[in-house]
């Protein structure tokens, strides 16, 4: 293991484990005094600069950390993210989405002229030349989740995400032809992440492959989307119904385009070690698509690395990933899968023994469905309940986070040898469940907007 870095914090101690060969090996007993001394430290140092955090802490009656118990009540729900009014963003108000931003940001944003701002993609080129790197996420609303970021939190979002493919077992080597299926928002978290593997796996002056289609920008989902939710409502104009079907075919035809520019790329490049980059459900189209064209695995290299996120919500046949992996020659040992989300800095590498690990500087806890209270630490078998992080990493805003996912996780050592909590890979959201998500308010900002004016 490599020697620690000498520190001044406990925070920046166990950030700085990201450069350890294994930092999966500390369990929860080794690591817990620290963590809550970290977090403990964070906290004071952003009482005074998050108007949520100090809004949530008298809220709760926090004024220092000792346990878990006293994290919980400082947590921002996942919602709390895109809980600005949707008018705000439907009606252009920028300034007022610039001072809602303010609230949940580490550095302040200052006000803007926006009044040349044609839309969502204008203001967020205008944060970032002022260094705030919002990610968005967007939502099946309209609304899109914001999440600022400073350069360090893109720069360590990056390394860390490396780190997780090394700890997974892919070696990179500047050796292999980097395939990206699909497209990518283009998001400075994106960027940021992608830019690290592009220099770890490809050969000098070798550039990834990647359709080329047109970006997909924040702002023309989210204006999607919001024309869906217009026509579902029978308030679309002419004009606009005729605009969102002549983009929805366009749409597709980039889609369908990039399917088969994936394909081709991959059968051209079958004589090299590949290292394939992409969500299941493109992989799995161009995987399709390869096969109509006459190839399988038995046509690529054994070599093969590949890394994925999750399904995102769309269903596919229950074999998907194994007719992947036969199409294309992966082998399991060879696939690193990660389980992570905007809101964190840091990914959680999927193990041999299929349990996705927490880094020293990520504490898990695990809540009741309501998101309020805090289910123990278990260290005999598994609980299920809902997932909450604290990610020390996080510079640009609180690295708190409530999520939507209902997990099972286990504080117990692993199969695989590691110490570390870990989770099954079962996950699932609880919007997609019967009930619904019915997190509760308190950790979100609605409370607090309304004094944003």
């Amino acid at each position: 293991m490599a020697t620690a870095l000498h520190t001044h914090s406990e925070a920046e101690h166990l950030v700085s484990m990201v450069d350890h060969d294994d930092p999966f090996v500390l369990g929860h007993a080794d690591l817990i005094e620290s963590q809550l001394e970290a977090i403990g430290e964070i906290f004071q140092d952003r009482l005074g600069k998050i108007k949520l955090l100090g809004n949530r802490a008298e809220e709760g009656g926090i004024s220092t950390v000792r346990s878990l118990h006293d994290v919980v009540p400082l947590l921002f729900a996942h919602t709390a993210y895109k809980s600005y009014p949707e008018s705000w963003l439907l009606e252009g108000k920028w300034d007022r989405l610039s001072k809602w931003l303010d609230t949940v940001s580490t550095e302040r944003v200052e006000p803007m002229d926006t009044s040349q701002v044609q839309g969502l993609d204008d203001w967020l080129t205008m944060l970032e030349e002022r260094q705030h790197f919002v990610s968005c996420s967007s939502g099946t609303t309209g609304k899109c989740a914001m999440m600022n970021a400073t350069q360090a939190d893109l720069d360590f979002a990056g390394k860390s995400l490396l780190q997780a493919i090394r700890w997974g077992g892919l070696a990179p080597n500047h050796d292999r032809r980097m395939i990206s299926l699909g497209q990518v928002a283009a998001t400075p978290r994106n960027r940021a992440t992608g830019a690290p593997m592009v220099q770890a796996f490809s050969p000098p002056d070798f550039p990834p492959f990647a359709p080329n289609v047109p970006p997909i920008t924040i702002g023309g989902i989210t204006e999607m989307v919001v024309l869906r939710k217009r026509i579902a409502e029978g308030v679309a104009q002419p004009s606009e119904l005729e605009y969102f079907e002549a983009q929805a075919k366009v749409r597709e035809a980039s889609i369908e385009s990039s399917i088969e520019q994936a394909a081709q790329a991959l059968i051209a490049n079958r004589d090299w070690p590949l290292h394939i980059m992409g969500l299941f459900v493109p992989l799995y189209q161009v995987s399709k698509r390869v096969r109509e064209l006459g190839f399988s695995g038995k046509d690529f290299q054994e070599n093969t690395t590949f890394i994925s996120g999750g399904l995102k919500r769309v269903a596919l046949p229950d074999n998907y990933k194994e007719f992947v992996f036969e199409t294309l020659n992966i082998s399991q040992d060879r696939a690193l899968q990660s389980y992570g989300m905007q809101e964190l800095s840091t990914n959680a590498p999927r193990c041999s023994a299929g349990r996705y690990h927490m880094a020293p500087w990520t504490v898990l806890m695990l809540l009741d469905e309501s998101g309020e209270n805090l289910i123990e630490p278990c260290f005999d078998g598994e609980v299920e309940g809902r997932a909450a992080f604290f990610d020390m990493s996080m510079q640009g805003r609180w690295g708190g986070v409530i999520s939507g996912d209902k997990i099972r996780a286990t504080w117990a050592k692993c199969e695989c040898g590691r110490a570390s909590p870990s989770v099954a890979d079962d996950i699932q959201r609880f919007a997609d469940l019967a009930s619904g998500d019915k997190i509760a308010c308190s950790g979100t900002i609605d409370a607090y907007v309304r004094g944003v004016t």
